[in-house]
């Protein structure tokens, strides 16, 4: 009995994606099916990365496939196409940058900037191209969190080139200065300066840029969320009533800017004793979950309170290229998935598809 293509789709359509719930050939991510007598081909597309995920799906898709009558060999090629998403209504895009995440929390301390970090080191880990802009003028905490020293080159005395470890490009004030010189500067001129090093370091090609914002939420941070293209954002708190008291601001200040909202992540969550494993709610437990529930977002998962995490972080080699297949690298790749598939399934740009329209005069 000849295999027939009907069959092979029902068959296919029984194997859900385990980030969106969805089947791959309702959601048209099937490409390039090839039925040659018992041999059967494919192609699966992402719109994430999930790179880590590719070996579970794949054998998943050929054991479906495997179960029509007929099939003797199958091939899966998956694949990850990223693509740019609408940001806010007048604000001018990033060439080369096809999606920007702000990582705030509103208050200092919760762990905001190691966990902007480890989402763009699981992100590229992933398989996507990526960027961090470190946005804190006053206490630039990312040069010493990627381990990268040294100044910033220029090849054309315009642009500044990123730096890069690990397998991301970051830029920070804090490769502009002394480590240890402070930026006395009045909120307009903090908030231009990180405006240039926003538009004035040559990214390249990025599928998406994370933004590790400064804590609060006052002139630079609205300012922050007007003029930069922000595709959404990520809140990060822990359970302390004091510190969701300020999440909960800076979740309200990107909503009334148009800034999608894409999840909350609550950091120190759960303290594990390393002696005696003994656990403990130092913060409180579950504040993040709630806020979530009460604001109507996403909650992504909580991340432990970790002496591994401040120890890799603070040697310049944070958790997600420390131990890349340990338990705690696995909660960042996890939200790192969340957020690029909630960006994955926003409203496209299509900006770049609309004609210009110019006017001349006849002659």
């Amino acid at each position: 009995m000849p295999v027939t293509e009907a069959a092979l789709l029902e068959a296919l359509k029984t194997v859900v994606d385990p980030n969106t719930g969805q089947d791959f050939v309702s959601t048209r991510q099937l490409r390039d099916l090839r039925i040659d007598g018992g041999d059967v081909a494919f192609g699966i597309e992402l719109g994430y990365p999930a790179r880590s995920q590719f070996d579970a799906l794949r054998q998943a898709l050929v054991a479906a496939a495997r179960r029509v009558e007929g099939v003797a060999n199958v091939s899966v090629q998956l694949s990850t196409k990223i693509v740019a998403h609408a940001v806010q209504r007048g604000v001018q895009l990033l060439p080369g940058v096809k999606n920007i995440v702000a990582i705030a929390s509103g208050k200092g301390g919760v762990g905001k900037s190691t966990t902007a970090v480890n989402l763009a080191l699981a992100l590229a880990a992933e398989g996507a191209s990526v960027g961090l802009l470190d946005a804190d003028i006053y206490g630039p905490s990312q040069p010493m969190m990627t381990g990268i020293s040294g100044k910033p080159q220029s090849a054309d005395g315009k642009t500044m080139e990123p730096m890069t470890n690990h397998g991301i490009s970051v830029m920070s004030i804090g490769f502009l200065i002394e480590a240890d010189n402070p930026m006395i500067w009045r909120g307009p001129m903090a908030t231009q300066a990180l405006e240039q090093l926003l538009r004035q370091t040559h990214w390249g090609e990025l599928d998406y840029l994370i933004v590790d914002m400064p804590p609060g939420t006052g002139d630079i941070q609205l300012t922050l969320s007007q003029r930069v293209p922000l595709t959404g954002a990520l809140i990060v708190t822990t359970p302390q009533d004091i510190a969701l008291l300020d999440a909960k601001k800076g979740l309200k200040m990107f909503e009334k800017v148009g800034v999608p909202i894409l999840g909350v992540v609550e950091n120190m969550a759960v303290h594990v004793c390393s002696n005696c494993g003994h656990v403990e709610h130092i913060f409180g437990a579950d504040g993040g979950k709630k806020m979530a529930a009460e604001y109507g977002a996403d909650y992504l998962g909580a991340l432990p309170l970790a002496l591994a995490i401040r120890e890799q972080t603070d040697s310049g080699t944070p958790t997600v290229v420390a131990e890349p297949d340990g338990e705690i690298a696995a909660l960042y790749k996890s939200v790192a998935r969340q957020v690029a598939v909630k960006i994955a399934q926003r409203a496209k740009d299509y900006s770049a598809k609309f004609p210009t329209i110019s006017v001349s005069k006849d002659t």
